[in-house]
């Protein structure tokens, strides 16, 4: 019977190897500590349509859960947001960002790699946001494709989904709407598009990202605010 039950735990303890090799390419993952939790936005925002199989992507039924249980949970003092993602669905995008800026816990965003298109206001929602050295954003007018039905009534909708998140970018960050439109609308700088693109110091210089940093740097900034709160 010991015999049995012994064997059952070595396979479960072998699959679990195994999966973590095969996830994260390490066999161990180090303990963290529940004070703070990192959420990482990578790859596309998938929200109401499904993105193929082979796209990258962060699902926003995934991320509100994590993020109730956050604000519920007595242990999790401080929140650091990842980004590293191309943008993806504009209201999933929205309404992660708005529920980040509404926790009553202490939050900081890091941009590693890029926080574009619609990863900007999840980026500018948190208490404290940073981007590394060669993080990029790329600022632009919302895209739609497929089928207009009614160009003038399409038109609206397009302009007050512009607005929406135009709004909630500079009522969270330090740029000013009239700065926010001339890059967004900047011709020349993307190719076949229209925007413009931040490195680094440029996203602060711009008033989108409040400092140039790291994981070292986003992790003392956070700990100044849970300590401050």
């Amino acid at each position: 019977m010991n015999t049995i039950k012994s064997d059952e735990e070595e396979e479960s303890k072998a699959g679990e190897a195994t999966t973590a090799i095969k996830e994260l390419g390490q066999t161990e993952v180090p303990e963290v500590s529940e004070r703070i939790f990192c959420l990482p936005i990578i790859g596309q925002i998938e929200g109401h349509q499904i993105l193929p199989a082979q796209s990258k992507t962060t699902k926003y039924e995934h991320i509100i859960p994590q993020l109730l249980a956050v604000e519920q949970n007595p242990k999790t003092e401080g929140i650091l947001v990842i980004l590293n993602t191309a943008g993806g669905d504009v209201e999933a995008g929205l309404a992660i960002a708005e529920m980040i800026t509404s926790l009553s816990k202490p939050s900081v965003s890091l941009v590693l790699g890029g926080g574009h298109s619609i990863g900007i206001p999840i980026a500018v929602s948190c208490t404290k946001s940073l981007i590394a050295p060669t993080g990029t954003m790329t600022v632009h007018p919302i895209r739609y494709t497929g089928l207009v039905i009614n160009g003038h009534q399409q038109f609206d909708y397009l302009r007050k989904m512009q607005e929406r998140i135009d709004q909630f970018i500079y009522s969270h960050s330090k740029i000013s709407k009239e700065r926010l439109e001339q890059l967004m609308f900047q011709t020349g700088e993307l190719a076949q598009d229209i925007g413009t693109i931040l490195i680094g110091e440029e996203a602060v210089k711009a008033g989108l990202i409040q400092a140039v940093g790291g994981v070292q740097e986003a992790f003392n900034e956070l700990n100044s605010l849970i300590g401050s709160s």
